[in-house]
């Protein structure tokens, strides 16, 4: 997306950013640097992103020509990145600016850099791929196979620890929280790793492990370990991972409720 009059969310970030550079003095040279001296929304990111990845064999200079040929040959990465924002804004009651998980989310940046790295993993140049992938977990603690396939409108909240293997799938409208992996079981080879459907919401330190199926809207309870299929709008809590009730939300990934009703819980 070129064209900065047709972007209501890049509009919106340089408002809000242009705003806390005369709010924040200290910081008016970063926010120029990161933000304000680019002409869209695609461009701040591929600065941003070439800035952390950035090391000693790969210069910023690089990476940056590098992210912007992904952005540029798969208009869908920018589209993707933009819901993302809008989803991280709605979702978490921290994050009332669009600028801020832009600047300063790992989770938002490392799922950008995911999409970047499953470019250049489409395109066959796989060395370059897993490069990034390794980089991404040194700098941001999360750990996703370029292979990987993830949707738009997903929050990884927190981040940190978050592992998503090569076959995992993980579609629109997901939310999940620290410590989260997706994995699997051993040392199956081919299709081995979850599927995660729309509107599933996982809570922190969950281990969903080999080829099952999250079904739509379900609820997975923090530090439950899954290794079977979970029926659709259904809740999972436990170790090892049992049905212990109905969503009653279509989507509980929008709603970010992480409670379980006790009256759900099955009797001794």
């Amino acid at each position: 997306m070129s064209d900065t009059l047709i972007d209501p969310v890049w509009e919106r970030i340089r408002k809000e950013v242009a705003l806390e550079a005369a709010h924040e003095p200290m910081l008016a040279s970063f926010l120029h640097a990161v933000v304000l001296n680019h002409a869209t929304l695609d461009d701040a990111l591929t600065f941003l992103l070439a800035s952390k990845l950035e090391s000693s064999t790969l210069t910023a200079l690089t990476l940056r020509d590098l992210i912007h040929e992904a952005f540029a040959k798969d208009p869908t990465i920018g589209e993707a990145c933009r819901v993302d924002i809008v989803t991280v804004c709605e979702r978490d009651p921290a994050c009332t600016t669009f600028y801020v998980p832009l600047l300063y989310f790992k989770g938002f940046q490392a799922i950008q850099c995911h999409r970047v790295a499953h470019y250049f993993w489409r395109q066959d140049r796989h060395p370059l791929a897993l490069w990034m992938q390794s980089r991404v977990a040194e700098v941001f603690g999360v750990d996703i196979h370029p292979a990987a396939r993830i949707g738009r409108g997903i929050l990884v909240d927190h981040a940190t620890g978050v592992v998503i293997g090569e076959t995992a799938v993980v579609e629109d409208h997901v939310s999940l929280l620290q410590g989260v992996t997706l994995g699997g079981t051993g040392k199956e080879m081919g299709d081995r790793h979850p599927k995660v459907r729309r509107g599933v919401l996982i809570g922190a330190g969950a281990k969903i492990l080999g080829n099952v199926e999250i079904g739509e809207g379900a609820k997975i309870g923090a530090n439950a370990v899954v290794l079977e299929d979970v029926p659709p709008h259904t809740t999972i809590v436990g170790v090892p991972g049992k049905v212990v009730g109905h969503v009653d939300d279509p989507e509980p990934s929008l709603t970010m409720d992480h409670r379980i009703d006790m009256s759900e819980m099955p009797n001794d």
